[in-house]
């Protein structure tokens, strides 16, 4: 039976730097950027690992290191630790607002406070309307903004793609003020993605990519089960990579 996706175009990118592990060069898979996105078309290539970023698909393909893993949550099986338990109980008291994928001032004010204070050293600093509006608004009917409020002040925004089978996790921002580390807002922000998708009759919510050498991916574990994609079969547990130097 002939498949949609096999009439698809996708390019390769030049090798270039690694945005995680220093001293490896990268190439991305992508989609080709003419083509529109469908919401089924998206989805199935949500199985076989791709992301989204502003109105690009893509996945990695680096031929010498297989370190990125797509890795999801089963939701009907979400065992939350004793920590996470208890950061759920700590934002009962938030406000939760789902809102189309569009420029919003408010929401860059927070966007620009948390690149600046907590990621200074990364490739999204610094943070830039246009940059912004480039890796989050969109006109998807199935993405949203979703927003985390403490009486009325604005403490949290996730990207949220909503697929025919789960909920793409794309990205979080959050009030980096340290009055507010103890409620965790990045981990809750996955897990209302993961009761949300409960609700929803939605099987899986997907991470993105896990790197085992990544620090800033290891926050990604704690959500477990986890089932990771290799090859094309998703499985349970934690993937062995392998990386040529």
């Amino acid at each position: 039976m002939h498949s949609p996706l096999q009439d698809l175009r996708f390019f390769l990118t030049k090798p270039h730097d690694c945005s995680y592990l220093g001293a490896h060069e990268a190439t991305t898979l992508f989609m080709d950027p003419h083509t529109p996105v469908d919401h089924e078309m998206y989805s199935a290539l949500t199985l076989m690992g791709f992301r989204r970023s502003g109105t690009h698909l893509y996945r990695p393909h680096c031929q010498e290191c297989n370190a990125c893993v797509s890795v999801r949550v089963p939701v009907s099986d979400f065992a939350p630790d004793r920590s996470l338990k208890r950061t759920e109980r700590n934002n009962q008291d938030l406000i939760v607002i789902e809102r189309p994928a569009v420029f919003d001032e408010e929401h860059y004010a927070l966007y620009e406070r948390y690149i600046r204070t907590r990621h200074s050293d990364g490739e999204m600093y610094p943070p830039a309307i246009e940059q912004y509006r480039a890796f989050l608004s969109t006109a998807h009917d199935f993405s949203r903004l979703v927003e985390f409020r403490l009486e009325g002040r604005l403490l949290a925004v996730a990207a949220v793609d909503f697929l025919t089978h789960g909920l793409s996790a794309i990205y979080t921002f959050f009030e980096p003020d340290d009055a507010f580390r103890s409620r965790s807002l990045g981990s809750w922000a996955v897990i209302w993605q993961i009761r949300r998708a409960q609700a929803l009759g939605l099987n899986h919510v997907y991470l993105g990519y896990w790197i085992h050498k990544s620090q800033k991916m290891d926050y990604k574990q704690r959500f477990k089960p986890l089932e990771y994609l290799q090859g094309h079969r998703w499985r349970r547990g934690i993937p062995v990579t392998q990386m040529q130097h």
